[in-house]
């Protein structure tokens, strides 16, 4: 399975942060890969919705697009037009850092994870 370790995504992280100059409160969390990879999950905080969002990649067959999640909030958006533009660019920032991810990870492969108790080997 392809996957992007944690170190990997916060780089990528700080490169759109630097280069966008926004999304400065994105940050990549721990998430353990199905395999015990160190893999990384994406979270954006939004200020002007309750909801959660995350990017994350997902596997379709040979290939591997990233896909912004959000959660459903318990209660309707009650929002002005001030505050749905605000929210607006919160999205837009997350659509562009998803883009950028998937850019970035194309032909982009980390080393196969090599079992602990094997790492020290006589030579």
């Amino acid at each position: 399975m392809v996957f992007h370790s944690k170190q990997t995504l916060e780089h990528w992280v700080a490169e759109f942060i630097d280069a966008r100059n926004a999304g400065e409160d994105i940050r990549v969390a721990v998430q353990d890969g199905s395999g015990g990879e160190d893999t990384g999950l994406v979270l954006i905080p939004l200020t002007s919705a309750p909801n959660s969002v995350w990017i994350e990649p997902r596997e379709s067959g040979d290939d591997l697009s990233w896909h912004v999640f959000i959660e459903p909030a318990g209660e309707t958006l009650d929002l002005t037009s001030f505050e749905l533009n605000a929210l607006t660019h919160e999205l837009q920032i997350a659509a562009e850092l998803c883009a950028y991810l998937q850019e970035r990870s194309l032909g982009h492969y980390e080393p196969e994870p090599t079992p602990k108790s094997s790492s020290s080997t006589a030579e």
